[in-house]
C-alpha cells in the first residue's frame, strides 16, 4: 500500500500528513469545512486450472473522496486515486467548482459522531504471502477436491485471494479516524457429470482474518458433499411446498429486500416500509433480525463508515416488528434519530447494511415446533442457494422469481432438484415461516438457523 505524500512515497495512510495537507490547500481556497475519506488496498489473487496458473493477479488501489462546503453552504464533491499532494490539490479545486452548482436547501453534514470513541476492534494483521504460495494452496485444493469422486472432472471457477485494506477519514473539525485489516478468502466451484446425464455444479467460499487459519478442508469437503448431492437428480412438479431456506439461501432473500430496513431507500420512495413504518408488525413474532457489524466473526469488520460515524449493531426486527432503520448522517437528521455507521461517502450518501443475524425469539412458539432439518420425514424443498439475484427482485414491489439450486426431501432423502423456480412476496414469506430453528449457523454473509415457510411457489423447469 503505497501512497505519495507531499510528493514522497510513504508505505501506508497517514493521517496526520493527509490533514495538514488539506488544512494548507483549504485554507489557501479560503475553505473552512471539508471532509475526506480514503481508501488503500493490496490485492494478491490465484486461480488454477487442472493444475496449471489460470490467472495471477496483484494489484495495490487508492482512492479518496473529498467534500468541501462554500461560503453559501453549498457541498462540492470530487474522487481521485491520486493521493499525492498534486492529486490533492487538484481535488481540493475540482470540489470547489463543485459545490456552485451544489443544493443551497439539502447539504449534508458532518456526523455528530464522527468523533466519538470507537469501539476497539481486534483487527488482525497477518503475514503477508507471496503469489507462488498461493498458487501451490489452491492447486493442491483443486487436486484434493477432484479426487473426493470419480463424476467430478473439472472445478472451472476457483480463487485464492489475500487482501489488505486501510480505511481513513478526516474531517475540518478534528475527527480523525483510521484502521487496518487483512482479509483471506477461497472460492471453489466445481463440475461434475455421469453418462446419460447433465453436467452438475455446486460450490463453497470460506472467509477468515489470516491464510494460515482459512479452513480449506472444510470448503472441499462442502463442495464435494454438495456437488455429490446433486449428481442423482429429478424434476419437480410445479406446485406450493413446504420449503427450508438454508442459513445462507435465507440470508441471500434478505439482503435483497434490506432496503426495508434503508432509511435512504424509504425517503426516495424505493422501499415497501415507509416513514411511519416503525413498529409494524411485518413478519411472525418469532423472528428476529439485526446488522451487527461487530460481530466477532465478521473478519472484515471497520469500527466506522464512512462518514466516521462508529460501527454499531442494530436490532432491525424484534419479535416480528420493525424497531430501527439503517442511516447516514442525512436520513437520521431527517428522521431525528442518531446516525447507525452504515453510510458510504460518495456523491449521494448510500446506506447498507454490514453483517446480518437472523435468530429465534425463545419466547414466542413456532407454528410448527415439530420440524427439523436432521430428523423431519415430511416432504419438503430444501433451498441451499438462489441465482439472479438483481434481475430476479424487485425490492421495492416485494415480489421476487429466482432460479435455485436445492432438493426435495421425502422421508430423509434428498434428491437435487433438476431446474426450478422459486417465487413470492417477501412479506407474505416473512409471515409464512412456520419454523425457525434454535441452532445458528456462520456462514461468509452473516449469520442465521435454518428457516421453514408453509405454502411457498415453487415452478418446475423441464
Amino acid at each position: 500500500m503505497t501512497i505519495a505524500i507531499s510528493n514522497e512515497k510513504i508505505g501506508e495512510l497517514d493521517p496526520v500528513s493527509l490533514t495538514n495537507l488539506l488544512k494548507k490547500f483549504s485554507k489557501e481556497s479560503e475553505i473552512k469545512k471539508w471532509d475526506m475519506g480514503a481508501s488503500s488496498s493490496r490485492d494478491i489473487s490465484v486461480q488454477v486450472q487442472q493444475g496449471n496458473a489460470k490467472q495471477l493477479k496483484g494489484s495495490q488501489r487508492n482512492s479518496m473522496t473529498l467534500r468541501v462546503w462554500n461560503k453559501n453552504n453549498q457541498v462540492g464533491i470530487t474522487s481521485t486515486s491520486d493521493l499525492t499532494s498534486e492529486g490533492i490539490k487538484k481535488a481540493m479545486k475540482g470540489a470547489i467548482e463543485a459545490s456552485l452548482f451544489g443544493n443551497e436547501k439539502e447539504s449534508p453534514e458532518f456526523s455528530p459522531l464522527a468523533k466519538t470513541e470507537l469501539e476497539n476492534i481486534n483487527s488482525k494483521i497477518s503475514n503477508p504471502h507471496t503469489i507462488d504460495e498461493l498458487l501451490t494452496i489452491l492447486k493442491n485444493a483443486e487436486k484434493l477436491l477432484i479426487d473426493t469422486h470419480k463424476s467430478i472432472d473439472s472445478v472451472p471457477y476457483n480463487g485464492l485471494n489475500e487482501s489488505y485494506i486501510e480505511r481513513i477519514y478526516l474531517n475540518s473539525e478534528g475527527a480523525n479516524r483510521h484502521m487496518k485489516l487483512s482479509q483471506s478468502s477461497i472460492y471453489l466451484y466445481a463440475k461434475a457429470e455421469e453418462i446419460n446425464k447433465k453436467p452438475r455444479s455446486a460450490g463453497g467460499i470460506r472467509i477468515n482474518s489470516n491464510l494460515n487459519d482459512l479452513d480449506i478442508d472444510s470448503c472441499i469437503k462442502e463442495t464435494s458433499d454438495k456437488l455429490i448431492s446433486h449428481l442423482n437428480y429429478k424434476p419437480i412438479e410445479t406446485n406450493k411446498y413446504l420449503t427450508c431456506f438454508t442459513p445462507e439461501a435465507f440470508l441471500q432473500l434478505i439482503t435483497a429486500f434490506s432496503s426495508m430496513f434503508n432509511a435512504r431507500s424509504i425517503i426516495d420512495g424505493l422501499s415497501l416500509m415507509n416513514e411511519d413504518s416503525i413498529g409494524n408488525q411485518i413478519t411472525v413474532p418469532n423472528l428476529n433480525i439485526s446488522d451487527e457489524g461487530l460481530h466477532p466473526e465478521n473478519v472484515g469488520a471497520f469500527s466506522f463508515d464512512g462518514e466516521g460515524t462508529p460501527t454499531q449493531n442494530i436490532k432491525l426486527i424484534t419479535k416480528g416488528k420493525l424497531t430501527n432503520l439503517l442511516h447516514s448522517e442525512a436520513t437520521a437528521r431527517k428522521f431525528g434519530v442518531k446516525p447507525t455507521g452504515h453510510a458510504g461517502l460518495g456523491a449521494k450518501v448510500s446506506v447498507s447494511p454490514d453483517w446480518l443475524v437472523v435468530s429465534k425469539n425463545e419466547s414466542e412458539k413456532d407454528k410448527d415446533e415439530s420440524l427439523n432439518i436432521n430428523t423431519t420425514l415430511k416432504e419438503y424443498i430444501l433451498i441451499d442457494e438462489l441465482s439472479a439475484i438483481h434481475s430476479g427482485v424487485k425490492s421495492s414491489q416485494g415480489s421476487f422469481s429466482l432460479p435455485f439450486d436445492g432438493w426435495i426431501v421425502n422421508n430423509g432423502k434428498k434428491t437435487s432438484i433438476e431446474a426450478a423456480t422459486v417465487a413470492g412476496d417477501i412479506l407474505k414469506v416473512l409471515n409464512s415461516i412456520v419454523k425457525i430453528e434454535s441452532n445458528q449457523i456462520v456462514t461468509h454473509q452473516g449469520i442465521s438457523p435454518h428457516i421453514w415457510i408453509e405454502n411457498i411457489s415453487i415452478t418446475g423447469e423441464a
